[in-house]
């Protein structure tokens, strides 16, 4: 009887170690990346209070979609560490940049991302609004640029009626559901239209980036204008983008231009991100699915450029009713099917650009312990 009331005592008063907490932290793997944490240096601010051990796991982006995998994983392991009985573990990013000079943007942009199209009416703008939205949901720091100078829609789609007064010679974007903005159509009377030549197009372009305050932003998305003319060059010239997303229909037409569209940020040397398909299919009451534009064109797509096929959006009239209303549908209607889808691409875009950034050094600039 005594000597099992000593074994206890002395099991209470076992010291848990550092080392032997990070030798099981190091056996759970970063899914995308390939390497375990510690190697990664994603150990932060590790804590042993008796039989309490407390860290921070530092992911690449706030919106991982492997976030809980790898918290489950975290906790498991741990629970092999003789002595542990409580754990308490912080999921904090700090997202990369993607090493990118970018002098005409006064304070820092860690990542530019380019959402276009080689023709309109494909739901560009509401896919950039919606993946900007979401990034934002996930506690990154977003700007949305609508580069889209002759048919500027994301005022409408995000309810903003006007910029903030400037308090100095910089715009000041407007902000909604968590997201810094700028368009064109902030800046003129509405309904007034802008018939311009490419070198004017070109200077609002570079207005939007050197006189904005954007402040310090993880993501900053670019709605492009259709087509494959001066917007996109003048862009990809003067900011260096992190790669770019094409967004097609499934009909053969629009994978036409959407290739035209894919090929010309190839050839101005910037990484495409991958593929999305937007009004994929509609679901009927009697659940049946109707592909009112065909099928299977963005995964067509994506597989003869050999790039990501980042996925479907479904119709649905809710993202036409958010458009309209200036509440986008991951706010007005999250638990819908092209919310989901929406916040999944998002996911899938950050998760890239963090990879991409990382580069073939696989880790993080941050200390594994304090």
């Amino acid at each position: 009887m005594h000597l099992r009331l000593r074994l206890r005592h002395k099991q209470s008063l076992m010291t848990i170690t550092k080392e032997a907490v990070l030798k099981a932290l190091g056996t759970v793997q970063e899914p995308d990346l390939g390497q375990d944490l510690v190697t990664l240096n994603m150990i932060r601010n590790l804590e042993i209070e008796g039989d309490k051990v407390s860290f921070a796991v530092m992911l690449t982006t706030p919106a991982c979609p492997l976030k809980g995998k790898i918290e489950a994983d975290c906790r498991n392991a741990l629970k092999t560490v003789e002595g542990v009985k409580t754990i308490d573990i912080k999921m904090d990013s700090d997202v990369p940049n993607d090493g990118r000079m970018r002098g005409l943007v006064n304070m820092p942009i860690r990542n530019a991302i380019a959402i276009g199209s080689g023709k309109g009416g494909v739901g560009k703008s509401t896919v950039s609004v919606n993946v900007a939205v979401a990034l934002a949901q996930t506690g990154a720091r977003v700007g949305l640029m609508d580069a889209d100078i002759y048919g500027p829609n994301t005022p409408t789609m995000l309810g903003v009626e006007k910029l903030p007064t400037p308090n100095g010679p910089r715009i000041i974007p407007a902000q909604a559901y968590g997201i810094k903005m700028v368009s064109m159509g902030l800046l003129v009377k509405p309904g007034q239209p802008l018939i311009w030549r490419g070198p004017m197009l070109n200077s609002a372009i570079r207005q939007f980036l050197s006189d904005v305050e954007w402040g310090e932003l993880d993501y900053l998305i670019i709605d492009l204008p259709p087509g494959t003319g001066d917007a996109a060059l003048s862009l990809a010239q003067a900011l260096p983008l992190s790669g770019a997303v094409i967004v097609t229909l499934p009909q053969l037409v629009s994978l036409e231009d959407a290739g035209r569209g894919l090929n010309m940020f190839k050839t101005l040397e910037v990484p495409i991100l991958g593929v999305v398909e937007n009004m994929s299919y509609l679901d009927l009451p009697d659940g049946t699915r109707m592909d009112l534009f065909g099928s299977g064109g963005g995964e067509q797509l994506a597989q003869a450029t050999e790039t990501t096929f980042l996925g479907k959006v479904p119709i649905d009239q809710n993202v036409r009713i958010g458009g309209d209303s200036g509440k986008p549908i991951v706010v007005s209607a999250p638990e819908t099917a092209a919310a989901n889808a929406f916040v999944d691409i998002a996911q899938k875009i950050a998760q890239k650009v963090s990879v991409a950034a990382l580069g073939t050094n696989n880790t993080l600039p941050i200390n594994i312990v304090e």
